[in-house]
């Protein structure tokens, strides 16, 4: 479990293919940035751009991951060289922060809008369709690993808009910051949302 609090921006940087088949995954050769690495064991699970990966090897300043093809097509900027968002799985020692993050990727959103509104800036995201519902005002959202608060969800015909405000502190923490129009990010929807989905569906159906 995560909180979707990044704990330092790292840079992935080289990509080394597991095989010469094209369904072959790759292995990513990830800079830990101010990642403290001295309690990383081989094993731990590393948040890279809200995605749940598997350190395999490691370097007191940099890390290994191997990430499979599927995973791959599931998911956003772990197939570039180029920095991402990194957090350690969360301690019971810990504090939340953020949110319960499961580090699963749901989907994948499409930036619509990133633009300065006074001193912040306003990010707007379209969403799959599916994931419409789980989406609320005041509710939370985790983009690219980061644990944000929705102020506005718009039903659209092709899925669903919501927009974020991103403070300056977020976006000189994270990788947000890099973003553009058209930008892909990856998207996981609250944990508490998917079980009180789950649990009116089987009232409903009784």
């Amino acid at each position: 479990m995560f909180t979707g609090i990044v704990a330092a921006v790292g840079k992935i940087i080289s990509i080394s293919p597991l095989g010469t088949q094209p369904d072959a995954g790759v292995r990513l050769h990830i800079d830990a940035g101010g990642l403290p690495m001295e309690d990383v064991v081989l094993g731990d699970s590393i948040a890279v751009n809200g995605a749940c990966m598997t350190v395999v090897a490691k370097t007191p300043s940099s890390f290994e991951v191997e990430v499979s093809r599927e995973s791959l097509n599931c998911t956003a900027g772990l197939d570039a060289v180029g920095d991402v968002n990194l957090e350690k799985a969360l301690t019971l020692a810990d504090r939340l922060g953020g949110h319960l993050v499961s580090g699963h990727v749901d989907g994948l959103g499409i930036v619509r809008k990133f633009a300065p509104v006074g001193e912040s800036w306003e990010l707007v995201i379209e969403a799959p369709r599916e994931l419409g519902k789980y989406l609320a005002y005041k509710g939370s959202i985790v983009v690219n690993g980061v644990s944000l608060t929705v102020n506005r969800v718009t039903d659209l015909a092709s899925g669903c808009e919501f927009s974020i405000n991103l403070i300056p502190h977020t976006l000189q923490a994270t990788a947000l910051k890099h973003l553009k129009i058209q930008s892909k990010v990856n998207l996981e929807i609250d944990l508490i949302a998917r079980y009180v989905e789950r649990m009116l569906s089987l009232n409903n159906s009784a």
